[in-house]
């Protein structure tokens, strides 16, 4: 059998992370697009709200 290894990142020092998706139109083409951020989970309604 083989043994799984899992790598934790949460200790008391970090803080939680988000992956922020956010549709936006493009300029250019006028089409919607992804953007895609990865974030401080407290930051993530300040930047979809702008």
């Amino acid at each position: 059998m083989a043994k799984k290894v899992v790598a934790t990142l949460r200790d008391g020092a970090s803080k939680k992370m988000t992956k922020v998706i956010k549709m936006v139109r493009s300029p250019k083409t006028g089409a919607y697009v992804f953007e895609e951020q990865v974030m401080v989970a407290e930051e993530a309604d300040a930047y979809l709200k702008k």
